[in-house]
């Protein structure tokens, strides 16, 4: 048996709490699971109960292909006992592992409020671990219920995205996103640094858009006006309307344009 790496987690979870995440691996990894000849999916540090690895299998396979196999790992082997009941082999499967994944070969990991408990310098070894055999791994973090969330796609151990992701009804300003921030940049949200240069604007664009159409709609005109102003925005509006929005990597090593770079709107 290999010996799981890494430490044992809070565990804290709740149902749904990572529906948001959950459709964004269906989109983004959508076409690489239904193209992979064994469509595992790896759910790393589910945490007390199972019932978030319960529902990203559901996700999967409704939204992506019924044969998608979800294997849930966790340190503790308290958790994965308590977790058997619920178990549905080849399916849905729950086994003792860490950043080196049980020794499976999975197509995408999800990792979320995992890393967080780290220190930032650990993040990176960890990232190239899990990404070591070709698998696309979803990394980041939420609040409790899910309604403010943030994650990073990570691809041979470096990231290339970050996605800020809010159940606009309850988003009351974007600065909220400062809190959950992935390990990596949650400390670096300071001036001067690229996260915090695009959270600062994002709250500027918020402002800006105020509207008495509802927060879908301002989300929305926020967003536009995020790109009008030349930062690199991916997708368009059907993932915008979802609270979400996407963009590369906020760090200058990874090709992010500085304020001095990015064209001015204003001609």
């Amino acid at each position: 048996m290999v010996k799981p790496v890494g430490e044992i987690t809070r565990g804290t979870t709740n149902p749904n709490r990572l529906r948001r995440v959950d459709n964004f691996i269906a989109f983004r990894c959508g076409a690489r699971l239904r193209d992979a000849p064994q469509p595992l999916v790896v759910d790393l540090g589910y945490g007390a109960t199972p019932v978030t690895a319960v529902e990203l299998r559901g996700r999967l396979a409704a939204a992506v292909r019924p044969d998608v196999a979800v294997v849930g790992l966790e340190i503790d082997p308290v958790r994965v006992v308590a977790a058997q009941p619920y178990a549905d082999p080849p399916l849905l499967d729950f086994r003792r592992g860490g950043f080196e994944l049980a020794g499976l070969r999975p197509v995408v990991v999800r990792a979320f409020n995992v890393l967080r408990q780290y220190p930032e310098e650990d993040v990176g070894a960890a990232w190239r671990q899990m990404t070591a055999t070709g698998a696309v791994l979803i990394e980041g973090t939420c609040d409790e219920l899910g309604r403010i969330a943030t994650w990073a796609v990570i691809e041979d151990g470096a990231p290339s995205t970050l996605t800020l992701s809010a159940r606009l009804s309850d988003l009351d300003h974007p600065a909220t996103f400062a809190e959950r921030l992935p390990k990596a940049l949650i400390h670096h949200n300071v001036p001067g640094e690229p996260v915090h240069e695009l959270l600062h604007a994002l709250g500027r664009a918020w402002e800006t858009e105020a509207t008495p159409f509802g927060p879908r709609q301002r989300w929305i005109a926020t967003v536009r006006r995020m790109r009008e102003e030349g930062w690199p925005v991916q997708d368009g509006p059907a993932r915008w309307r979802l609270g979400e929005l996407t963009l590369p990597w906020p760090d200058n090593r990874s090709g992010r344009s500085s304020a001095a770079d990015r064209p001015d709107p204003r001609g």
